[in-house]
């Protein structure tokens, strides 16, 4: 039997109408699971969805608000009649120094990319509990293990998401649901390419870091995503794993 084989499984990917959260979709859509596709922009989604096929069910949703979660979770539930699987990976970004930042804007930022996670996953609990087991994997970010002078509530959301998955991994272990994160590298994504142009040097920056010697593309996280999703990884819980190309191993 094929341990990395997600058959029959139901994925939820927060913000998978784009960038990453659509390279983990598609991984996870070949691996045989059906994903439903979360996400403010209602059109990206189906759009998104179209892409991955008839399994897809696109969710138009603010994932930082508690009543809109509860509807998700129904819908998925409705459609599909289990959840197996929920990618948390939603998330925003305000580029200037700190003091520049608002209330409002960190506020924005924590809601979206850390409070999220944790209502979503809040919200799935009881459904994997009674399936007899889960996986959720939190998107964190190389921010989540160095700083950021130009974006630190950002930094300050990715850092949560780490030992957010910490705490959730020790709680529900007994109820076999497994929750570790993955630290995205620099990928090239809509969000990058915005940072490109607000950072000047970024882009130079970050390429002579990287072993690999590339950006990532978004279907570089497909394999990861899948295997944190299977049976291969049940022994794995707790876990933050940079998908990085060398990128946080260089000096």
């Amino acid at each position: 039997m094929n341990p990395f084989d997600l058959t029959g499984k139901v994925a939820i990917v927060t913000g998978g109408n784009g960038g990453i959260g659509l390279g983990i979709a598609k991984g996870l859509t070949e691996a045989g699971a059906s994903v439903a596709i979360v996400g403010r922009n209602a059109e990206k989604s189906r759009a998104a969805a179209s892409s991955l096929g008839r399994t897809a069910l696109p969710v138009s949703a603010d994932v930082g608000r508690p009543d809109q979660v509860d509807r998700v979770v129904e819908e998925v539930s409705g459609r599909f009649g289990r959840i197996d699987i929920l990618f948390n990976n939603a998330g925003i970004n305000v580029r200037r120094p700190p003091q520049e930042i608002t209330a409002e804007e960190w506020t924005s930022v924590l809601e979206t990319n850390l409070t999220s996670a944790f209502l979503m996953s809040k919200a799935v609990y009881p459904a994997m509990k009674a399936a007899g087991g889960g996986k959720i994997v939190n998107t964190g970010s190389m921010t989540s293990i160095f700083g950021s002078s130009f974006a630190a509530p950002y930094a300050s959301s990715k850092g949560g998401i780490v030992q957010l998955t910490k705490s959730l991994a020790l709680s529900w272990a007994a109820d076999n649901i497994q929750v570790n994160a993955i630290l995205p590298g620099w990928f090239d994504t809509e969000l990058t390419q915005q940072a490109r142009v607000e950072v000047p040097g970024l882009h130079e920056r970050v390429l002579a870091r990287i072993a690999a010697g590339r950006w990532a593309r978004p279907e570089d996280m497909a394999g990861t995503a899948v295997w944190l999703a299977s049976r291969a990884s049940d022994y794995v819980t707790g876990v933050a794993i940079p998908v990085d190309g060398g990128y946080s191993a260089a000096l």
